[in-house]
Protein backbone atom coordinates (compact mmCIF):
# COMPACT_ATOMS: atom_id res chain seq x y z
CA UNK A 1 0.00 0.00 0.00
CA UNK A 2 2.67 2.59 0.95
CA UNK A 3 3.90 1.98 -2.61
CA UNK A 4 1.36 2.83 -4.18
CA UNK A 5 0.75 5.72 -2.62
CA UNK A 6 3.98 6.42 -2.93
CA UNK A 7 3.58 6.21 -6.96
CA UNK A 8 0.39 8.05 -6.63
CA UNK A 9 2.10 10.64 -5.20
CA UNK A 10 4.88 10.28 -7.74
CA UNK A 11 2.76 10.38 -10.55
CA UNK A 12 1.01 13.40 -9.56
CA UNK A 13 3.95 15.89 -9.00
CA UNK A 14 5.52 14.53 -12.60
CA UNK A 15 1.92 15.73 -14.36
CA UNK A 16 1.92 18.51 -12.22
CA UNK A 17 5.37 19.78 -13.13
CA UNK A 18 4.99 18.09 -16.54
CA UNK A 19 4.50 21.39 -18.37
CA UNK A 20 8.07 22.65 -17.17
CA UNK A 21 10.55 20.81 -19.09
CA UNK A 22 7.95 21.00 -22.28
CA UNK A 23 8.61 24.97 -22.59
CA UNK A 24 12.49 24.40 -21.65
CA UNK A 25 12.54 22.17 -24.55
CA UNK A 26 10.74 24.35 -26.90
CA UNK A 27 12.99 27.58 -25.14
CA UNK A 28 16.10 25.15 -26.09
CA UNK A 29 14.55 24.52 -29.86
CA UNK A 30 13.63 28.33 -30.23
CA UNK A 31 16.91 28.91 -29.20
CA UNK A 32 19.20 26.76 -31.62
CA UNK A 33 17.17 27.46 -34.38
CA UNK A 34 17.69 31.28 -33.95
CA UNK A 35 21.71 30.30 -33.74
CA UNK A 36 21.66 28.83 -36.37
CA UNK A 37 20.11 31.13 -38.57
CA UNK A 38 22.32 33.68 -37.37
CA UNK A 39 25.38 32.11 -37.79
CA UNK A 40 27.39 30.09 -40.58
CA UNK A 41 27.15 26.92 -38.19
CA UNK A 42 26.57 24.08 -40.11
CA UNK A 43 23.21 22.86 -40.08
CA UNK A 44 24.10 18.87 -39.52
CA UNK A 45 26.62 19.29 -36.55
CA UNK A 46 28.12 16.15 -34.97
CA UNK A 47 25.17 13.78 -33.33
CA UNK A 48 26.62 14.02 -30.22
CA UNK A 49 26.47 18.43 -30.36
CA UNK A 50 23.10 17.98 -32.09
CA UNK A 51 21.24 20.14 -29.33
CA UNK A 52 18.06 20.18 -31.52
CA UNK A 53 18.28 16.18 -31.80
CA UNK A 54 18.37 15.63 -28.15
CA UNK A 55 15.74 17.67 -27.31
CA UNK A 56 13.83 15.65 -29.80
CA UNK A 57 14.79 12.41 -28.32
CA UNK A 58 13.79 13.69 -24.86
CA UNK A 59 10.55 14.97 -25.90
CA UNK A 60 9.62 11.67 -27.13
CA UNK A 61 10.82 9.49 -23.84
CA UNK A 62 9.04 12.00 -21.68
CA UNK A 63 6.10 11.43 -24.56
CA UNK A 64 6.33 7.53 -24.05
CA UNK A 65 6.56 8.07 -20.14
CA UNK A 66 3.47 10.79 -19.95
CA UNK A 67 1.59 8.16 -22.14
CA UNK A 68 2.15 5.49 -19.95
CA UNK A 69 0.79 7.47 -16.79
CA UNK A 70 -2.60 7.69 -18.62
CA UNK A 71 -2.26 3.74 -18.37
CA UNK A 72 -0.62 3.59 -14.70
CA UNK A 73 -2.43 5.82 -12.72
CA UNK A 74 -6.13 4.95 -13.05
CA UNK A 75 -4.68 1.40 -12.38
CA UNK A 76 -2.72 2.42 -9.17
CA UNK A 77 -5.76 5.12 -7.55
CA UNK A 78 -8.32 2.02 -8.30
CA UNK A 79 -6.73 -0.37 -6.05
CA UNK A 80 -6.17 2.35 -3.85
CA UNK A 81 -9.70 3.57 -3.29
CA UNK A 82 -10.68 -0.61 -2.78
CA UNK A 83 -7.75 -0.61 -0.28
CA UNK A 84 -9.61 2.36 1.32
CA UNK A 85 -13.03 0.88 0.87
CA UNK A 86 -11.53 -2.41 2.77
CA UNK A 87 -10.48 -0.44 5.27
CA UNK A 88 -13.93 1.54 5.85
CA UNK A 89 -15.75 -1.67 6.14
CA UNK A 90 -13.49 -2.90 8.78
CA UNK A 91 -13.86 0.17 10.47
CA UNK A 92 -17.70 -0.02 10.48
CA UNK A 93 -17.54 -3.55 11.35
CA UNK A 94 -15.21 -3.27 14.74
CA UNK A 95 -17.71 -0.27 15.21
CA UNK A 96 -20.57 -3.18 15.25
CA UNK A 97 -18.56 -5.38 17.60
CA UNK A 98 -17.63 -2.64 19.89
CA UNK A 99 -21.66 -1.56 20.45
CA UNK A 100 -22.77 -5.03 20.66
CA UNK A 101 -20.25 -5.53 23.29
CA UNK A 102 -21.19 -2.17 24.96
CA UNK A 103 -24.97 -2.86 24.67
CA UNK A 104 -24.59 -6.37 26.30
CA UNK A 105 -22.51 -4.50 29.27
CA UNK A 106 -25.74 -2.64 29.35
CA UNK A 107 -28.32 -5.02 29.68
CA UNK A 108 -26.56 -6.96 32.32
CA UNK A 109 -26.03 -3.38 34.57
CA UNK A 110 -29.36 -2.59 33.96
CA UNK A 111 -30.57 -6.00 34.64
CA UNK A 112 -28.39 -6.21 38.08
CA UNK A 113 -30.41 -2.80 38.85
CA UNK A 114 -33.53 -3.82 38.48
CA UNK A 115 -33.65 -7.07 40.14
CA UNK A 116 -31.81 -5.12 43.24
CA UNK A 117 -35.12 -3.10 43.23
CA UNK A 118 -37.17 -6.07 42.95
CA UNK A 119 -35.65 -8.19 45.49
CA UNK A 120 -36.49 -4.60 47.82
CA UNK A 121 -39.18 -3.30 48.01
CA UNK A 122 -38.42 -0.85 50.37
CA UNK A 123 -35.56 0.45 48.66
CA UNK A 124 -37.75 0.96 45.36
CA UNK A 125 -40.14 3.02 47.36
CA UNK A 126 -37.40 5.37 48.19
CA UNK A 127 -36.57 5.26 44.66
CA UNK A 128 -39.96 6.57 44.26
CA UNK A 129 -39.55 8.94 46.41
CA UNK A 130 -36.97 10.87 45.08
CA UNK A 131 -37.59 10.75 42.20
CA UNK A 132 -35.27 8.73 40.63
CA UNK A 133 -37.56 6.58 39.25
CA UNK A 134 -41.26 7.55 38.40
CA UNK A 135 -44.01 6.04 40.07
CA UNK A 136 -45.32 4.18 36.79
CA UNK A 137 -42.48 2.86 36.30
CA UNK A 138 -42.05 1.59 39.64
CA UNK A 139 -45.46 -0.67 38.85
CA UNK A 140 -43.98 -1.93 35.90
CA UNK A 141 -41.31 -3.16 37.56
CA UNK A 142 -43.39 -4.86 39.93
CA UNK A 143 -45.13 -6.75 37.34
CA UNK A 144 -42.10 -8.00 36.25
CA UNK A 145 -41.70 -9.97 39.63
CA UNK A 146 -44.03 -12.23 38.55
CA UNK A 147 -42.93 -12.40 35.22
CA UNK A 148 -39.37 -12.36 34.36
CA UNK A 149 -39.20 -12.93 31.43
CA UNK A 150 -40.89 -9.54 30.16
CA UNK A 151 -37.86 -7.99 32.23
CA UNK A 152 -35.82 -9.18 29.61
CA UNK A 153 -38.41 -8.05 26.92
CA UNK A 154 -38.22 -4.54 28.36
CA UNK A 155 -34.66 -3.87 28.41
CA UNK A 156 -33.91 -5.57 25.47
CA UNK A 157 -36.77 -2.86 24.17
CA UNK A 158 -34.81 -0.19 25.61
CA UNK A 159 -31.83 -1.24 24.83
CA UNK A 160 -32.69 -1.93 20.80
CA UNK A 161 -33.32 1.52 19.96
CA UNK A 162 -30.28 2.71 21.26
CA UNK A 163 -28.54 -0.38 18.91
CA UNK A 164 -31.07 0.93 15.91
CA UNK A 165 -29.96 4.52 16.51
CA UNK A 166 -26.38 3.55 16.30
CA UNK A 167 -26.13 1.12 13.71
CA UNK A 168 -28.09 3.68 11.45
CA UNK A 169 -25.02 6.47 12.10
CA UNK A 170 -22.72 3.63 11.82
CA UNK A 171 -24.25 3.01 8.48
CA UNK A 172 -24.23 6.49 7.13
CA UNK A 173 -21.09 7.39 8.01
CA UNK A 174 -19.95 4.52 6.30
CA UNK A 175 -21.78 5.35 3.13
CA UNK A 176 -20.93 8.75 2.79
CA UNK A 177 -17.42 7.67 3.29
CA UNK A 178 -17.35 5.54 0.93
CA UNK A 179 -19.06 8.01 -1.93
CA UNK A 180 -16.41 10.41 -0.82
CA UNK A 181 -13.87 7.98 -1.56
CA UNK A 182 -15.65 7.11 -4.57
CA UNK A 183 -16.16 10.96 -6.02
CA UNK A 184 -12.26 11.74 -4.83
CA UNK A 185 -10.74 8.34 -6.97
CA UNK A 186 -12.97 10.23 -10.10
CA UNK A 187 -12.12 13.53 -9.54
CA UNK A 188 -8.21 12.62 -9.32
CA UNK A 189 -8.54 9.71 -12.14
CA UNK A 190 -9.89 12.10 -14.72
CA UNK A 191 -7.31 14.92 -13.49
CA UNK A 192 -4.10 13.43 -13.63
CA UNK A 193 -4.77 11.39 -16.46
CA UNK A 194 -6.12 13.72 -18.98
CA UNK A 195 -3.33 16.05 -17.72
CA UNK A 196 -1.25 13.33 -18.64
CA UNK A 197 -2.88 12.69 -21.91
CA UNK A 198 -2.44 15.77 -23.12
CA UNK A 199 1.54 16.18 -22.01
CA UNK A 200 2.13 13.54 -24.01
CA UNK A 201 0.37 14.77 -27.35
CA UNK A 202 2.99 17.86 -26.27
CA UNK A 203 5.76 15.79 -25.93
CA UNK A 204 5.01 13.57 -29.51
CA UNK A 205 4.55 16.36 -31.76
CA UNK A 206 7.19 18.26 -30.60
CA UNK A 207 9.27 14.82 -31.20
CA UNK A 208 6.95 14.11 -34.09
CA UNK A 209 7.55 18.12 -36.31
CA UNK A 210 11.72 18.00 -34.98
CA UNK A 211 12.60 14.18 -36.43
CA UNK A 212 10.43 15.46 -39.47
CA UNK A 213 12.48 18.73 -39.71
CA UNK A 214 15.92 16.92 -39.78
CA UNK A 215 14.77 14.65 -42.12
CA UNK A 216 14.35 16.82 -44.34
CA UNK A 217 17.39 19.06 -43.69
CA UNK A 218 16.49 21.92 -41.34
Amino acid sequence: VSDRTWLLAAISQLVERGIVPLVGIALILIATWIQTASTNLPKRPPIWANLRLWSFVLAAILGLFYLLFTVLYPNAINANKQQTLEQITQRATEAQTQLEGQLNQQIQQQRAQIDVLLQNEELLAQAVESGQIPADRADLLRQFRENPAALDQFIEQQVGETRNQVQTQIGNERTEAEARINQETLKSGIRISLSSLLLAIGYFVIAAFGFGALRAGA
